[in-house]
Parts: C-alpha cells; structure tokens; sequence
C-alpha cells in the first residue's frame, strides 16, 4: 500500500475531498485538491477548510514516508499548525510538502526516548503556478508507552 492509498483508507477526510498523492517521498509530498463545487466557498474556489485539510494531508503523508519505519515505537502526531492565504485560489490546487529537520536528527532523539518536533513547510499553488498559501505543520513522534 502506498503512503496515499493508507492515508485515503485511514483519514476520512482525504477520502472525503477526493485528494490525489501524486509523490510521497521522505525529501517531498505533493498532493492535489480537485476543483469541486462543493467544497467551494463564496467567491467560487476551494474553502480555506479544504484548503487547511490539503496542506495538513501532504505534510502527514512526508512524514509517514519519512518517518514509516518507527511506526512501531513511535506515533506522529501534529502539534500545532499555521495557514497564511495569499492569493485567490481557483481550480485545482496542489500542496507540496517539505520536511524542515533532517529525519536523523529526530531519530536520534527517538532513540534517546525523547519525543522529537519537527516543522514541515507547505506551498500550496493553482495550477498556473501562483502561490496562494503557506502553511506550517509542527509534528512530533510521540514514544510508544
């Protein structure tokens, strides 16, 4: 099972809204918002909730993808979020995901039974290529009791 087909069958809402994982690597996710009617808000492109929801999905799946193998010690957990809108988004709207520590560092203090934080940076673009938001995803490895 790929790191988007777990998440579609695990998170609800991906499923919901229809979102497409087109890469999900440890270094990058993107994931796409189809433009749907109903989840439109009032002037005609995708709610800043689904918008919200894209971002938060590609940053999960960049750290299922990096950090898969400590599953079994460790679950991800996100522990804060901040979503700044820039422009008009309309159409499709793709997230691109980019981890902001190096996955060994946080490794190093899951192994020192600390519970690591790690900050992942989302783009989120129409398809002309204009960004119109930013988005901050602090996520921790919380350790297995």
């Amino acid at each position: 099972m790929t790191v988007g087909e777990m998440l579609v069958a695990t998170v609800p809402m991906a499923r919901t809204l229809n979102l497409e994982f087109l890469e999900t690597t440890a270094e990058r996710a993107v994931v796409r918002l189809p433009d749907q009617a109903e989840y439109h808000n009032h002037v005609g492109g995708p709610h800043a909730g689904a918008m919200f929801t894209l971002a938060e999905s590609a940053s999960g799946a960049i750290v299922i993808a990096a950090f898969g193998d400590q599953m079994s010690r460790a679950v991800p957990l996100a522990v804060k979020a901040e979503i700044g809108y820039k422009k008009l988004a309309k159409g499709v709207v793709t997230a691109t995901a980019t981890l902001g520590r190096p996955v060994a560092e946080a490794i190093a203090e899951l192994d020192e039974g600390k519970r690591p934080e790690f900050p992942v940076t989302i783009e989120i673009q129409r398809a002309d290529g204009a960004v119109t938001g930013e988005m901050t995803v602090v996520w921790t490895l919380r350790p297995n009791a």
